[in-house]
């Protein structure tokens, strides 16, 4: 890895990092804040929740209100957190290969003793670096956000929420490490963005669309956003270590190829 290029990239990227950071830790201290209020409603909530189509219940992770992290997976980890972090994955990664090539700032980082593989190993690290933050800051917020607003009073299963935010983590690891694949392979910053973007809302349209009607779940298969699945962590169903092994080796090899690849490709003039 290129030290120096990763430092001056991380101070580049730094204040967007910090500013989806920030508005993850807002967004789930507001919610565990409005818990104590829905909770002396939940039953109801619950009821309303049960009445709902099952399809609709699961497309948006929704697994009733009876404690904090059940709240917190349907409200948050279901879809809004999965908003900022593709927003992240897609728009970053862009930035960091493929503007630079568009823009022609990459031969200049060419022109210096390193070599591409450390220049494109150096990127993806940035990358992971600064999803890493996001979950760690949002990660923290949530458990202040039960010491504070929750104290003892209210049910939460702390290994499960951070179980939430592993996944997440790594479910966009993968996407980050796709994106990251075709941004290293363009030559156009506007159609890697298109793409990128492209891809991971189709990987998002399977699984929603697969998880509203039982006839068409076969397209859940097609989309790696089926094995992030917050509302069965919360309900303590079936073993995440699988689709964390998956995730973690689909993400470790769309890095490699990116890296791969780009060392072998041609550069524009």
């Amino acid at each position: 890895m290129n030290t120096t290029l990763y430092k001056q990239m991380m101070k580049v990227n730094l204040k967007g990092f910090m500013n989806f950071a920030i508005g993850s830790a807002f967004y789930i201290l507001l919610m565990f804040g409005l818990y104590p209020s829905i909770a002396t409603s939940a039953s109801a909530i619950d009821e309303l929740v049960k009445a709902m189509p099952e399809g609709i219940a699961r497309a948006f992770s929704l697994s009733g209100f009876g404690s904090a992290e059940a709240f917190i997976s349907g409200e948050y980890y279901g879809l809004i957190l999965v908003l900022i972090l593709a927003i992240v994955c897609v728009q970053v990664s862009t930035q960091l290969m493929a503007k630079l090539v568009d823009q022609g700032s990459m031969a200049y980082i060419l022109a210096t003793p390193t070599t591409r593989g450390k220049v494109a190993f150096s990127q993806a690290a940035v990358l992971v670096t600064g999803l890493f933050m996001i979950i760690a800051v949002t990660t923290l917020a949530g458990l202040g956000g039960k010491a504070w607003f929750l104290g003892d009073a209210y049910a939460f299963d702390t290994s499960r929420f951070i179980q939430m935010n592993l996944m997440a983590f790594l479910l966009f690891f993968a996407v980050s490490g796709i994106s990251f694949l075709v941004s290293a392979l363009s030559n156009d910053e506007k159609k890697a963005l298109g793409i990128s973007g492209l891809i991971t809302f189709l990987f998002f349209s399977l699984d929603l669309l697969g998880k509203i009607s039982d006839k068409i779940d076969w397209m859940r298969n097609l989309s790696i956003f089926s094995l992030y699945r917050p509302a069965d962590i919360v309900k303590g169903q079936g073993d995440i270590l699988v689709p964390c092994m998956v995730l973690v080796a689909i993400g470790i090899v769309t890095f490699a190829l990116a890296i791969l690849l780009f060392r072998k490709r041609d550069l524009p003039l």
